[in-house]
């Protein structure tokens, strides 16, 4: 049985294939989803979040960049990118507990990413958890 956790991983994956030209990948989330057997409320929990990072991705993008300080966007690695705007959606749009969504997307980016993820992951969502507690 999936999990949000699992749930969250899928999502990373569609984002990340959006992110290297796949702009379609909306059109095939049902089949990529079942696949991954993610169904029932996960798929929904999955689907919401993938929708509300591309409805909200160049607002999500600009609070990812502001926090960037001396890495260019466009030269993060996709993966990083993905989760940090799935984790940056989830801070902004949601009323997740922020500890739990940094949680989450630092142990999806130890599965993908380099060992550096983690670290670079947690100190840009997590300054964006702190504007957004500022505002």
């Amino acid at each position: 049985m999936a999990t949000r956790h699992h749930a969250r991983m899928a999502v990373v994956s569609l984002l990340y294939a959006y992110d290297l030209g796949s702009e379609s990948i909306a059109n095939y989330s049902d089949e990529i989803l079942e696949d991954k057997k993610i169904r029932n409320k996960q798929k929904e929990f999955a689907m919401t979040l993938f929708r509300g990072v591309m409805d909200n991705l160049e607002a999500i993008d600009e609070a990812v960049r502001s926090h960037l300080k001396e890495w260019d966007f466009d030269r993060l690695g996709a993966i990083e990118r993905a989760t940090m705007r799935l984790g940056a959606y989830e801070i902004l749009y949601t009323d997740l507990d922020t500890a739990v969504v940094i949680n989450e997307a630092i142990e999806v980016v130890k599965a993908f990413g380099t060992e550096q993820s983690p670290k670079f992951i947690n100190g840009v969502l997590d300054a964006i958890s702190k504007d957004k507690a500022a505002s």
